[in-house]
């Protein structure tokens, strides 16, 4: 789901707005568990009642929710990507209910580390030296924009921070850098699934453009399981106690 800058005024007349729709499910499916996923905007002051309006039609179903600000930069995700996450457990489940904590054991991982195998691919001579030039978290990735019709890493501040890193913003490679190649580079779609913490051998369908939207859209799985695991811990029986 994803929500616009105008939902505040629109609310639910905004063809966009699938809150509705999920609250309409969980009344008709009553699952174990819910959790949404959308833009940290949705944490707003600005939106305040809407978030408040949810949690009371949730409620009124027999779930207890909150809302939480998870940033992917904290669970491995080589990118910042904050995202506001909201999950909801019926009533008598949600005192066992623990948000995941950040998984830093070894510091933040960078854009650098992860890319850096697949820069050398083709024998490119520059890969060290832009893999040390891109030993930062990357900023958050976009899906494309529709309004310029290709795949791009955003908008200009996007792309300004992207180019801090070596990597040319303004559209997606068709291949890996290679000898002779100089910098800033451009990436590649399988590289932007590295960057969205999918495992490489992730599939994607359609074109350029259309593989992009369906990977820089996406909840970078590495949150997306942590909260599952949270989600599991609660909702799983406790192992008995073999008898003495």
């Amino acid at each position: 789901m994803r929500l616009r800058r105008n939902l505040g005024q629109l609310g639910r007349a905004d063809p966009r707005d699938l809150f509705p729709a999920v609250l309409a499910l969980a009344g008709r499916l009553r699952p174990r568990a819910i959790m949404i996923e959308n833009v940290k905007g949705l944490l707003s002051p600005k939106f305040a009642d809407y978030r408040e309006e949810i949690a009371g039609e949730l409620l009124a179903l027999g779930y207890e929710s909150e809302w939480r600000l998870l940033n992917a930069c904290d669970f491995g995700v080589p990118q910042l990507r904050p995202r506001a996450v909201l999950v909801a457990l019926p009533s008598a489940l949600w005192g066992q209910f623990e948000w995941p904590v950040p998984l830093l054991r070894e510091g933040l991982v960078t854009v650098g580390r992860v890319l850096r195998s697949s820069m050398s691919w083709d024998g490119w001579e520059l890969a060290d030296t832009w893999a040390a030039l891109a030993d930062q978290v990357g900023p958050t990735i976009c899906g494309g924009s529709r309004r310029h019709g290709g795949p791009d890493l955003g908008p200009s501040g996007a792309r300004k921070a992207w180019a801090k890193l070596g990597v040319n913003g303004v559209s997606l490679a068709n291949r890996v850098p290679s000898k002779g190649d100089q910098l800033p580079i451009r990436l590649t779609t399988d590289q932007i699934v590295l960057l969205q913490g999918f495992p490489g051998t992730w599939m994607f369908t359609g074109n350029k453009t259309a593989r992009y939207r369906q990977i820089g859209n996406a909840f970078p799985p590495p949150v997306a399981e942590a909260v599952g695991r949270s989600l599991a811990a609660v909702l799983r029986p406790a192992p008995r106690q073999p008898a003495v």
